[in-house]
């Protein structure tokens, strides 16, 4: 159990140090796909 606790605690650490990272990839691969559906009704 102490495991699974630390464990979590390590991916909360790396979530709470990361997290712009993962909303910045977040919002590039949404750009993409919102250019590639214009994209696709337009051509």
């Amino acid at each position: 159990m102490q495991t699974m606790t630390a464990g979590y605690q390590g991916l909360s650490l790396l979530v709470r140090l990361n997290w712009d990272r993962f909303f910045y990839g977040g919002t590039i691969a949404a750009a993409l796909l919102g250019g590639a559906a214009i994209g696709s009704l337009i051509g």
